[in-house]
């Protein structure tokens, strides 16, 4: 017997037969006699209507009431699943994120979750009861109001109660069947990756994959959460149900480094369209001044990723170059302007015309001239780096965006990801 927490994202859900398909795959870990806990999203395209209203309503609104209106969608998608595995003889039931509690902070919108008691829900999974909750809410027991924890927090809700319930596996159903070495619909010959380390998927979900939002992988790694991505699409009867400390060959399970026998000097290439790069020009060289433009900014909660810095011939004046998140380039712009009037004239520039590309593997830490590849290799293919910025595991380039995909491309075929 194992403790398995399964979560459904939205286009799983879409309609009833989609909900009857994932009550199914639910019916398939039951009859082994695992216990399970189920968490949802809302329906597909939901959350986006309620989103639209509430904007529609009123630009400048309330949080605490946007969050009780965007919660709801999650609510249906639960109520709707444990009716329909009742109707198979299920015992099953919904609950509500303020039911568990899942006690949040009050950044309504977007709040972290501080703790869940997960006792009552463990006494109902021993009981034999299938437990259906509500991904992307929780309570903020200052005000007891309902909180959203952001988009994509369905999948946080889903680590972070397998935490809670000590489950012995969580399984997240999207609509693909696990983490790629590359968008496949970008590169066709991106092979599915088995096995990826808890800090391989923690910079491909922050570097543009949207298989897992970030906070999940951040949640899987601290509490050591076996982590495994799942297509909902497929037969619940072709996969095999979980077994206690073991799994079949079915999707990517996420865990740690020391678990993945063969590694790769590179796992994967991930890209973000999303990115805006801002230019400083012919600012005063002298001490602080980088503090008195990057503490505006993160007072404002913008948050800074590649910076680049060159000092001019004379010495006498800097240019520095950063990304922002495209959304957050007309607050960043804002925020600059208010600068200038304490660090005098300086010129700024700004585009969205630009990606991130980035290379990952946790074989980089032990190998050397992965950087030169990569830069030899775009550089022949014309390919300008606007930008660059490396961890352990990872190097990411700032180019422009009409080259993404060939970059993204010429970097699989270099390293030889569509090899098995």
């Amino acid at each position: 017997m194992s403790f398995v927490v399964m979560k459904f994202g939205g286009t799983s859900l879409a309609d009833l037969e989609r909900i009857r398909n994932v009550a199914c795959h639910v019916k398939r870990e039951v009859d082994a006699g695992n216990k399970v806990a189920v968490v949802v999203s809302a329906m597909a395209g939901v959350t986006n209507q309620l989103v639209a209203w509430v904007r529609e309503a009123a630009p400048l609104h309330d949080a605490r009431e946007y969050d009780s209106v965007v919660a709801t969608g999650e609510q249906v998608t639960a109520g709707l699943l444990a009716i329909v595995l009742q109707s198979l003889g299920i015992p099953a039931r919904s609950w509500q994120g303020w039911q568990i509690p899942i006690v949040t902070d009050n950044a309504h919108g977007a709040a972290r979750i501080k703790e869940i008691p997960g006792t009552r829900v463990r006494e109902r999974l021993e009981q034999g009861e299938v437990a259906v909750i509500t991904g992307f809410q929780g309570i903020e027991p200052e005000r007891n109001r309902v909180s959203t924890l952001g988009r994509g927090g369905s999948d946080t809700s889903a680590v972070a109660l397998a935490a809670a319930v000590k489950a012995d596996l969580c399984d997240i159903y999207t609509d693909v069947d696990g983490v790629y070495t590359a968008d496949p619909r970008i590169v066709p010959k991106a092979s599915r990756l088995r096995k990826v380390s808890y800090e391989e998927m923690l910079e491909m979900a922050s570097l543009g994959s949207k298989v897992l939002q970030t906070r999940s992988v951040e949640l899987a790694m601290v509490h050591r959460m076996p982590v495994r991505v799942l297509s909902s699409f497929v037969a619940p009867e072709a996969l095999e149900p979980v077994k206690a400390g073991t799994w079949d060959g079915a999707g990517t399970i996420m865990c740690d480094e020391d678990e993945i026998v063969e590694q790769r000097v590179v796992s994967g290439i991930a890209y973000a369209k999303d990115e805006a790069k801002i230019t400083l020009l012919k600012i005063a060289d002298k001490p602080g001044v980088a503090a008195s433009i990057f503490g505006p900014l993160a007072e404002a909660s913008i948050n800074v990723d590649m910076i680049v810095q060159n000092l001019s011939a004379d010495g006498k004046f800097t240019d520095i170059t950063f990304t922002v998140q495209e959304a957050e380039l007309p607050r960043a712009l804002n925020v600059l302007k208010s600068v200038q009037k304490q660090l005098g004239a300086f010129d700024i520039k700004s585009s969205s015309e630009v990606s991130k590309v980035s290379v990952i593997g946790i074989g980089m830490r032990s190998h050397a001239g992965v950087a030169a590849q990569m830069f030899k290799a775009l550089g022949e293919k014309g390919i300008n780096i606007l930008a660059i910025s490396t961890s352990e595991i990872k190097i990411s380039v700032l180019i422009d965006a009409a080259y993404a995909e060939l970059a993204v491309r010429t970097l699989h075929s270099l390293y030889e990801l569509g090899k098995d």
